[in-house]
């Protein structure tokens, strides 16, 4: 299993290409029953899902599609390590059931389809599926571009209503954690930046899901 995160990665020196990571793969904080997923959110919906346990109306808007990321670092980036703006201030992190996880992908289109589905087929895919994934470059602790993808996963419809109602098994406030390691990248202390990431490891899929949502098995 890969256990070395993401800025590890770039601050190493380059290996030969078997060892390189793919450029579509998922990876994940996950146990035998959950994964761990991140979102970034205003005071008002990360304080009622943490008092609530999951996500509620009204200030979580389920009629809405919602973002979900196995990848801390990305968030890191999309947020500004929750100082970009009031709306990302606060960064959960939302341990769901693989169950559920594999749902989603098994239930997913990509957003950009490959050049061989027709823009008409992609066009109704989309609309009957309740969930898209989009492939985005990986980020190193300094937010720059890695050469491989992060995986982010939207779900819509039928999946926002299984997300909260019954695949989140525990919601944990890391907006304290975000800041800590943006200090020490801030401070240029990039190993202890790198010893309070999230240990991020190769999530493997059939290849039935790895096929639907363009990743390596």
């Amino acid at each position: 299993m890969m256990t070395t995160t993401t800025a590890q990665i770039k601050m190493q020196t380059p290996e030969p290409d078997r060892y390189r990571i793919p450029h579509r793969q998922i990876r994940a904080v996950y146990d035998e029953t959950t994964i761990r997923v991140y979102q970034a959110f205003p005071n008002d919906i990360a304080d009622s899902a943490l008092a609530n346990g999951t996500f509620v109306s009204p200030s979580f808007k389920l009629n809405r599609m919602t973002w979900i990321k196995p990848s801390f670092l990305w968030v890191m980036y999309r947020a500004g390590w929750g100082l970009k703006d009031a709306a990302q201030t606060r960064i959960v992190a939302i341990d769901i059931t693989r169950e559920g996880f594999e749902w989603a992908l098994a239930h997913s289109c990509l957003s950009h389809a490959d050049q061989s589905v027709s823009r008409d087929r992609s066009e109704r895919n989309k609309y009957s599926s309740p969930v898209r994934i989009q492939w985005d470059p990986e980020r190193d602790v300094h937010s720059k571009p890695l050469d491989y993808r992060s995986i982010q996963i939207g779900l819509s419809k039928e999946a926002v209503d299984l997300y909260a109602s019954q695949w989140i098994r525990c919601i944990t406030d890391v907006s304290g954690l975000a800041l800590e390691a943006y200090k020490l990248v801030q401070d240029k202390r990039l190993d202890e930046a790198v010893s309070v990431l999230p240990q991020e490891r190769l999530y493997l899929l059939n290849a039935s899901l790895a096929d639907r949502v363009g990743s390596t098995p």
